[in-house]
């Protein structure tokens, strides 16, 4: 593996900047630009070696896209509830698209993507409780969208149609040391792309190097819906929650942007 210094990690991306257009070396999918980049680095995936540095983290985000990208993975607290596997899939899940065929026929799903603007059809959204330092996930039933309304007369007959008690949380602390610990100085990369018979190709156009990442910025990323709660759950399977953030919106994290 190569091992960089901050110094020589910024001359070898302006390298493959200049080298315009790249051709992936591995099939297609969403994590391509980021595992291009790394290849062409030589490095191990989410593995940046700069030693006797701060920890700096590498993300890679295509140009112009409307997917999200994942910050972090954190489950929420009271973790010893489980609240995920055990109240919010059991009480608050549907049937799973695929049960009866590729899952079982009593597969149930729970998959919210949720932020702090609105309320999902299904009646969720996150909230920021100020006074007592903490992001909470929030039930409304009256919010559902009328197309759920068979879902709805079950989660009356689970559990009653009212606020989740205890609410799911993070507090703000946890959360912010957590990203912390992972995004505490950050180059963020924004590719162009392009398919040619079936083949991506990459220009990483715009680097960034980000640094003083601000927890009064990253509530105010959650209030703006730049920040959401991603929850996918299925009965055999907990895929994990994550916080994702829409495109281009990660250097709004960060007291220090400058463009390389």
């Amino acid at each position: 593996m190569k091992i960089y210094t901050k110094e020589s990690l910024i001359r070898e991306l302006k390298k493959i900047r200049k080298q315009g257009w790249i051709k992936s070396q591995r099939k297609v999918s969403h994590g391509n630009v980021g595992n291009t980049l790394e290849d062409l680095l030589g490095i191990e995936e989410n593995n940046l070696p700069i030693p006797n540095a701060a920890e700096w983290e590498l993300k890679c985000q295509r140009a112009g896209t409307s997917s999200l990208t994942t910050l972090l993975h954190c489950e929420p607290s009271p973790k010893a509830i489980k609240f995920v596997s055990k109240i919010l899939l059991p009480k608050y899940g549907w049937k799973h698209k695929k049960a009866g065929t590729k899952y079982p026929k009593t597969e149930m799903s729970f998959r919210q993507t949720i932020s702090c603007l609105n309320y999902s059809d299904r009646g969720f959204c996150v909230k920021l409780d100020k006074r007592k330092r903490k992001i909470v996930i929030s039930f409304n039933s009256k919010k559902t969208d009328e197309k759920h309304s068979t879902w709805l007369k079950s989660v009356n007959t689970r559990i009653r149609l009212k606020e989740l008690n205890p609410q799911p949380y993070w507090g703000f602390d946890d959360i912010f040391h957590k990203v912390g610990a992972k995004l505490s100085n950050c180059f963020y990369i924004e590719a162009e792309v392009k398919k040619e018979n079936k083949k991506e190709f990459f220009k990483y156009s715009k680097i960034y190097q980000l640094s003083g990442l601000s927890i009064d910025k990253f509530l105010n990323c959650l209030e703006k819906g730049f920040i959401l709660v991603d929850f996918n759950a299925r009965t055999g399977h907990n895929h994990g929650t994550k916080f994702r953030f829409r495109k281009n919106k990660l250097p709004d994290l960060y007291k220090n942007v400058k463009e390389i």
